[in-house]
This record gives C-alpha cells, sequence and structure tokens, in this order.
C-alpha cells in the first residue's frame, strides 16, 4: 500500500531561522541565545553611553535618525545596541565614516542600509553591540577570503543556469534545521529571478540513520528527471523517514519501490554521495546546513531577507571587480 504524500510545509518569507545546524554525530546544534540585560545593567552598559536609560533612549534615537530607515519598532534595548554599532562600527563600503556617519552623509551608498538591517536584526534578536561587530566584521571578510569550487548537478539545481549569484547547500534530509531551510530558499529563486541559482549537494550525516538511503533515493528519482518531487517529499516527511517510508514515496512519485530498495542493497550510488561529502569537507563542512554562496561561506541568519541581502552584497561585489560601491 502506498504511503499518501503529505503536503510540504508552507513558510513564510518573514520566518525567522537561526543559524542552527545538525552535526555530525546527526544531533541537532542550536546556539544558545544572548540572555537580555536588565533594564539596571542597561544603563551602566559599555558601549550605550549616558547615565540613565532616559538618556541612553534619547541618544540612541538621534543616532539612529536616517533618513528613509525606521527602526522604531525596535525594543528600548535594541535600538541602544544598534546606536552603539552605529558610533563605534566603520561602514565597510569603504568611506571614511562610521556606519552611522555614512548612512546619513554619504546617502547614496546602498551597502551602508543593508549592513544597518543586518545589525538590527541581530540586536532586535538580542545580542549585544559588541557581538554584533564581530559578525560584520566576520561577514564582511569572507568576500576577501579564497573562494571554492564545486562541482554541481544541473538536476539538482533551481534557478537559472546563467545566474550571477549561486547558493550551494550542503543539506541532510534527516537534519530538521535543512528541512527549515528548504521552502526559504525556494522562496529566494522565485523572488530574485534569473539572478540566483540554488544548487543541492546530499551530505548525510552518519547519526541519521534514514539519511544515506534518503539520498539514494533522491539520486534514483533525479536519473528519472524527478529529483525536487522526491527532495520536497523526504523534507515534508522528514519525522517519519524509513526505508519503506522512503520507498513509498519514490512509488507515488511513479518510481518503483524494488528499484529503489535495490540501489540501496547494491550502493549504486555511495561513490557519488562520498564524493560530495569529501568535496564539503575540503571546503570545511562538518554540520549540516551549510551554504556558501559564490563560493565562500554564508554566515548570516537564514530568512529570506537574510539570503537576498547576501545575494545583492554579492552582486554588488563582483560587479565593482571584487569591491564595495561607494556612490
Amino acid at each position: 500500500m502506498r504511503t499518501a504524500l503529505l503536503p510540504v510545509p508552507l513558510v513564510a518569507a518573514a520566518f525567522f531561522l537561526t543559524a542552527a545546524t545538525c552535526n555530525k554525530g546527526g544531533s541537532p546544534e542550536t546556539p544558545a541565545a544572548p540572555t537580555a540585560p536588565s533594564a539596571a545593567a542597561e544603563a551602566t552598559q559599555p558601549g550605550t553611553g549616558g547615565a540613565g536609560p532616559g538618556d541612553d533612549g534619547a541618544k540612541a534615537s538621534q543616532t539612529l535618525a536616517v533618513p528613509g530607515m525606521d527602526f522604531s519598532s525596535l525594543s528600548s534595548g535594541a535600538q541602544r545596541e544598534l546606536a552603539a554599532v552605529f558610533t563605534d562600527e566603520f561602514c565597510y563600503c569603504g568611506c571614511p565614516h562610521t556606519l552611522g556617519q555614512c548612512l546619513k552623509e554619504h546617502k547614496g551608498c546602498r551597502h551602508a542600509k543593508r549592513m544597518a538591517n543586518i545589525a538590527a536584526q541581530d540586536a532586535q534578536a538580542g545580542a549585544p553591540s559588541v557581538e554584533i561587530i564581530q559578525q560584520l566584521g566576520k561577514y564582511y571578510q569572507s568576500f576577501r577570503e579564497a573562494r571554492r569550487t564545486f562541482k554541481t548537478d544541473d538536476r539538482m539545481c533551481h534557478g537559472a543556469k546563467d545566474a550571477k549569484v549561486t547558493y550551494v547547500e550542503f543539506a541532510d534530509f534527516e537534519c530538521p534545521h535543512c528541512g527549515f531551510v528548504r521552502p526559504v530558499l525556494e522562496e529566494l529563486v522565485k523572488k530574485k529571478g534569473d539572478k540566483i541559482r540554488v544548487c543541492f549537494m546530499p551530505y548525510p550525516l552518519e547519526g541519521h540513520p534514514n539519511a544515506m538511503p534518503a539520498a539514494i533515493a533522491a539520486l534514483v528519482a533525479r536519473d528519472k528527471g524527478k529529483f525536487w518531487e522526491m527532495h520536497d517529499q523526504l523534507f515534508a516527511n522528514q519525522l517519519a523517514l524509513s526505508v519503506p517510508m522512503i520507498k513509498d514515496l519514490a512509488a507515488n512519485l511513479g518510481i518503483n519501490a524494488a528499484e529503489v530498495q535495490k540501489a540501496i542493497d547494491s550502493g549504486k550510488y555511495t561513490a557519488e554521495i562520498n564524493s560530495y561529502k569529501e568535496a564539503g569537507k575540503n571546503a570545511g563542512v562538518a554540520q549540516t546546513p551549510t551554504l556558501f554562496l559564490n563560493g565562500r561561506q554564508y554566515e548570516l541568519a537564514r530568512t529570506v531577507d537574510q539570503f537576498d541581502h547576501g545575494a545583492d552584497d554579492e552582486l554588488e561585489w563582483i560587479s565593482n571587480n571584487n569591491a564595495w560601491a561607494k556612490d
């Protein structure tokens, strides 16, 4: 009897995803959320400036008064941390200004606005200004690091083949964090049109017993022109995956279940899957999902807006011969 296909869950564009991952053993890893400081602690915290919460709030509002941008929806604590970032961090577009000065005096710098939006999201999530500045530095430094080259399969890619920006995703079908990222990347491709391409690289973790059979089934489906249909159904049913379930999902897509079982038993695709894993390990992949944007590891939070932001930064970088636009 065939198993009914479960509907692929829809995720709104604004759905917030942290940088949580599944590690080599298959266990989920979620970074500890920053603890918001108390009101008393905020009043004396370095980087917030001022003697009391009221003074801090007034100074923060003045610092954040940027034409065309509105940070009023942020909590008071987040506004103070963001104001400290605006004051203490320089803009990465190359102008001799702090981020706050660039936003006010260098009004044509689109890059500064994207940088401010990253900082605002991190501040609202509870990160202190010091951590936000460190994260910004890590993100922008990645543009200057050596790029990785991956051999991708067109049948496992979404988007235009000649897109200027390609996200390569190393993922495990049994990893819940990979399941969260899947619809977000799909939404990104729809949003950016022919500017974006997303390519999938199977990376089954040893701690997930059904990850390898799922990856094999996906490659069987790929060879029959149904990779993305199988890909989506494996993620939609990832909490109930088993070899019988995987075969039923294949059968519901018109793929012979016995052929899937034979591929699992024979190891037909083992060498290919191992080659993807080896490529990932050589690039520093140790957990899933791990993403690379035009060959550099992607470090921002995994929301549609942040993926979109990363793509815009990359387009700006490459269109200016590996530099930030100053106008």
